[in-house]
């Protein structure tokens, strides 16, 4: 059975005296007993002190991206090896702001990819597509080919260290809004897409995870769809209450 995940993505927010402080509120209000994997991921400079923090809760913490490489002349970047030797098990990688602003391609996500795993990291995988691909009709082809060009060079056995997380690019900060429905859909679509692919097994037993503007007013309602499997959690993320109402949604 696929494990229900809830993970909040910090991004450039929080100082270190910031995240101590919103790290002990969650610490106060998440609930201990939720058969659910709880993420956060806090920014670089303060993973160590947030690994410190949450080593005796059920709170994991990821980090928002890693290089590719092993190590090298690659000023201000940080590797897989890096982050394992202070206790960080998870890495999102291919977030659409990524992609966005920084123009990471899929064949680059799939080489980050690869990187994660060799490390024995689990690698939270971005994909979605943006308004133009929806308003076109080609939102299901968008997501399959992101799909194809970063994850299908793995193995069978490799999936067991891949979450997938959907985010509906365009109903995040444009005013549209993407409904329960709209995400139903789009799963169902991407575990089928995983299930040619890779077969049955493969894709009933990973996660996916919906990224589009979560909140704890309509989380209960997309995470009650069958193919959603949580969320990866953006602005909601940043208020312990709200993070907390979104977890005990699950």
């Amino acid at each position: 059975m696929r494990q229900k995940i809830v993970a909040g993505n910090w991004k450039m927010h929080k100082n270190a005296e910031e995240t101590e402080d919103l790290l002990n509120e969650l610490i106060d209000k998440l609930p201990t007993d939720i058969e659910a994997q709880i993420i956060v991921a806090p920014t670089f400079v303060n993973l160590a002190s947030a690994v410190d923090h949450l080593e005796f809760t059920n709170v994991a913490v990821a980090a928002q991206n890693m290089h590719q490489n092993e190590n090298g002349a690659y000023t201000g970047e940080i590797s897989a090896g890096m982050l394992k030797s202070i206790g960080v098990n998870f890495v999102i990688i291919g977030h659409s702001e990524r992609r966005a602003y920084f123009h990471e391609s899929d064949a680059l996500l799939a080489q980050k990819v690869t990187t994660a795993l060799k490390h024995e990291m689990t690698a939270i995988f971005c994909f979605g597509e943006e308004l133009k691909d929806r308003q076109s009709d080609q939102h299901f082809n968008v997501v399959e080919n992101q799909l194809r060009d970063g994850l299908f060079h793995l193995e069978d056995k490799d999936w067991e260290q891949i979450v997938l997380a959907y985010e509906p690019v365009w109903a995040i900060g444009t005013g549209e809004t993407a409904s329960p429905e709209q995400a139903q859909e789009m799963h169902e679509f991407i575990r089928e897409t995983i299930r040619k692919r890779y077969g049955s097994t493969v894709a009933e037993n990973v996660s996916i995870l919906y990224g589009g503007s979560v909140k704890p007013d309509n989380a209960k309602e997309i995470f009650s769809k069958p193919d959603v499997d949580g969320g990866l959690i953006g602005g909601a993320a940043l208020k312990a209450t709200d993070f907390a109402a979104i977890v005990n949604s699950i």
